[in-house]
């Protein structure tokens, strides 16, 4: 199965780090609730880390563990929007109107 299918993307991980799906026309519904909750925070973060990252390699008091550990904590939330943005433009492919 693939989002292509109509399903979406999920913004978590099933076991060995496949991806999760789901099946639903029911946007309301909790687990897509839940999704867009999650997609939210994870969106949230990203923006908060990526302006501490700025005031990071701004500032001079930054050392080699300092960049190393941003490093880390910008893939993983570069991994999540990439996710969300994966998802939610399958969301808009499977969505739009057809072209005439």
């Amino acid at each position: 199965m693939t989002a292509s299918d109509g399903l979406r993307l999920l913004p978590w991980s099933g076991p060995e780090g496949k991806p999760c799906y789901l099946s639903t026309d029911d946007r309301g519904g909790y687990l897509s609730r839940l999704a867009d909750n999650i997609e939210a925070v994870q969106l949230g973060a990203a923006a908060e880390l990526l302006d501490g990252a700025s005031e990071t390699l701004d500032g001079e008091g930054a050392g080699p563990e300092d960049v190393r550990r941003l490093a880390q904590e910008l893939t993983g939330a570069l991994r999540d929007v990439l996710r969300v943005a994966t998802s939610r433009g399958h969301l808009l492919a499977v969505n739009a109107p057809p072209y005439f």
